[in-house]
């Protein structure tokens, strides 16, 4: 009797309500259930058991209403099993056979048999569970507990995905041939549902997920408190609301990355249209924020699990790019089919799996500067409004889902990578081997392919020493003819810009840029090669050692510090000066900035410009200090005292040393610098 009262919970509907998206599962299920009207057999059921509760005794009603749950739970267990092994076994098997192009079946059944391998062994333990009679509610609560994270895995996949299955469902139902060929799939495996789409199979994991709190919460209301299975009941009813609340979060974050992770290709008209009031305060304060980010005003909040994250996501965006071009540079060397075949497609493809990725890692930094921004205004007047609440949760979501799921993306994207790199390398190996070989039938045809490899290497020697000797005597000629180098000096406006440089931050302080520097990113410097500029900070806002901020005689900004290198001046040969050697006076040429008559690779140099003076006069107190005139020039020998302190300098002065007080010297320019060149 039992079993047919509990016939009626099972899933009746023959079609099955649109969900709303942002419906969370339980508001989902229930749409679903309201859908099938009510059953018959439901009302003779309750008459059946109200008939039974005047029977009984009221101190054995609430011990039969917790077998009738039991009873309840493991019927419909078994129930929702079967119907899923008839989704994955007949339906999908029978539509996969028929081969239609236009049919989605991985959109439509998403991670079925997951749920259906997972379902089969916690039927299999609920079934076990009513050997123990005594026990039995203390098993079926240890069992919830056990299956818990399986099942969140595998539903929250099916369910972030159920919304796109019904979109798939709608979209057939307007396609006569295509829902033609599903009505007569149901027709020929299920027919006893009567169910008239797919819809009516493909909800049934969304209620079951939602129906086990329910289900173990009747079987709890039924035991007494004194029970010594009541608090183990508590634990499960407590561990299956908090999977569906897990789940319901981890679909409302998928449904925002859904929404920002696509790429838009909008026209200047389309994005000056999505011009308005609010989209403009809300771009100038993230750029705004931006700004005083980057120079150090407000400090960043920090993620460091997020951003080592980032960074690896990043590294694999950018080998993906480099490794394009370099494929695409390569077609012309290799067999097109293969390359193509092995290489560019799969790189393509996995070029087109970072698309998602780079717009939700590019949307989360706008909607951290937003959370920023609230945050502040929070911690100031206490509230925000629920448009402020929703935009910090949007962020919330966004980092929480990047987090979680950035790792196992990377490790994926890596791996792909590297097979690819693996069949790249194969088949440049292929073209080294065809290389050679015609390399090889070329070299028989050269006068000296047969000469014998000792002669062979003499030859190359005798030739090297030939060319050598010759080389030298023309360095020698071209020497004696060569116009002499001349410096050419600063010009005064860039010879005051490096002399301001030097009264602000001292001449310790400077260095030489030793390439052209094209700015790239928000206040970075774009700067020619030999320019002069000030460090002011080694290390960025992110804290970021290879990017250096520096002064460059007015703007100030980023630049990379593997582009710097010390400013330190050399004393630059004098015009006409006759060198010793040839090598030496190629290397004083190569110093210097040459005369277009002579154009020679050559590198910048400058001569000191710099030297220590006394600013104040100091007058000598013991034996070891040392006396000094104001404007008296001075060689510091040690910048502190023997104790350290930096207040005293060791100095020598026309011979004599001793201390004098640091602050009485300055560093001021020479008033006839000797040899400045421009940079070439």
């Amino acid at each position: 009797m039992g079993r047919a009262r509990l016939g009626w919970v099972l899933p009746l509907w023959l079609e099955a309500p649109r969900c709303r998206s942002g419906d969370n599962l339980t508001e989902c299920a229930t749409k679903m259930a309201s859908a099938g009207g009510a059953d018959p057999d439901a009302e003779d059921a309750a008459e059946t058991e109200e008939a039974i509760y005047e029977e009984v005794k009221p101190c054995n009603r609430m011990e039969l209403s917790q077998q009738l749950a039991v009873e309840e739970l493991i019927t419909t267990e078994a129930s929702y099993v079967h119907n899923i092994q008839l989704c994955v076994s007949d339906i999908r098997a029978h539509l996969q056979k028929k081969q239609l192009p236009d049919l989605d079946l991985e959109g439509l059944f998403s991670n079925t048999d997951d749920i259906l391998h997972v379902s089969r062994r916690f039927l299999k333990g609920l079934e076990a569970t009513a050997a123990h009679e005594h026990e039995q509610l203390l098993c079926i609560s240890a069992l919830f507990q056990e299956f818990k994270e399986e099942m969140e895995t595998v539903y929250k996949i099916y369910c972030a995905s159920y919304e796109h299955a019904l979109l798939l469902v709608e979209s057939y139902r307007k396609d006569p041939r295509l829902q033609e060929e599903i009505l007569e799939t149901l027709n020929a495996t299920v027919p006893h549902t009567g169910a008239s789409d797919l819809s009516f199979f493909l909800v049934m994991p969304v209620q079951r997920v939602t129906k086990y709190p329910l289900l173990l919460g009747k079987i709890l209301e039924n035991t007494p408190t004194s029970a010594s299975a009541y608090p183990a009941l508590q634990a499960a009813v407590r561990a299956m609301t908090q999977v569906n609340a897990n789940i319901n979060e981890y679909k409302r974050r998928r449904e925002v990355a859904t929404k920002y992770n696509k790429a838009e290709h909008l026209t200047l008209r389309d994005r000056f249209a999505r011009l308005n009031t609010h989209s403009i305060a809300k771009k100038t304060t993230r750029l705004s924020r931006l700004f005083m980010h980057e120079a150090g005003i407000v400090a960043k909040m920090e993620d460091r699990e997020y951003d080592n994250l980032e960074e690896k996501f990043q590294c694999v965006v950018s080998s993906v790019a480099v490794l394009k071009e370099n494929v695409a540079s390569y077609l012309g060397h290799l067999e097109k089919r293969r390359l193509d075949r092995l290489v560019c497609q799969p790189l393509c493809s996995l070029s087109d799996m970072l698309v998602g990725p780079q717009q939700l890692v590019k949307k989360r930094l706008d909607k951290l500067l937003d959370y920023e921004e609230i945050q502040e205004r929070k911690s100031e007047m206490g509230s925000v409004t629920y448009d402020e609440e929703a935009a910090m949760n949007t962020y919330l979501a966004i980092n929480a889902l990047l987090v979680a799921e950035l790792p196992q993306f990377n490790q994926v994207a890596l791996q792909l990578l590297g097979e690819i790199l693996c069949s790249f390398s194969a088949l440049q190996r292929d073209l080294a081997a065809q290389v050679l070989q015609q390399a090889q039938k070329e070299l028989e045809q050269m006068p000296h392919g047969r000469m014998p490899l000792p002669s062979f290497w003499k030859m190359v020697e005798d030739t090297l020493q030939q060319s050598g000797a010759q080389l030298r005597t023309l360095c020698q000629a071209f020497e004696t003819v060569a116009p002499s180098p001349v410096t050419q000096p600063l010009n005064p406006a860039e010879e005051r810009k490096v002399l301001s440089l030097v009264s602000k931050h001292g001449p310790d302080k400077l260095y030489q840029v030793t390439s052209n520097i094209s700015g790239s990113k928000d206040l970075d410097l774009t700067l020619q090669r030999g320019q002069i500029v000030a460090l002011l900070q080694s290390v960025d806002t992110k804290g970021n050692t290879s990017r250096w901020l520096v002064d460059a005689g007015g703007p100030r900004g980023f630049v990379p510090a593997g582009k710097l290198q010390p400013y330190c001046p050399v004393q630059s040969q004098q015009p006409g000066m006759q060198m010793p050697a040839l090598e030496s006076s190629t290397e004083g040429r190569r110093h210097s900035y040459a005369a277009p008559e002579a154009p020679r690779p050559q590198v910048a140099t400058f001569t000191p410009a710099f030297q220590v003076v006394a600013g104040f006069s100091f007058a000598a107190r013991s034996p070891q200090e040392v006396s000094l005139q104001a404007g008296q020039p001075v060689v510091v020998l040690e910048p502190h005292d023997k104790k350290g302190s930096k207040e005293w300098s060791l100095v020598d002065v026309n011979g004599q040393r001793g201390y004098v007080p640091s602050s009485y010297l300055v560093t001021v320019p020479l008033q006839k610098p000797m040899g400045w060149s421009l940079p070439v």
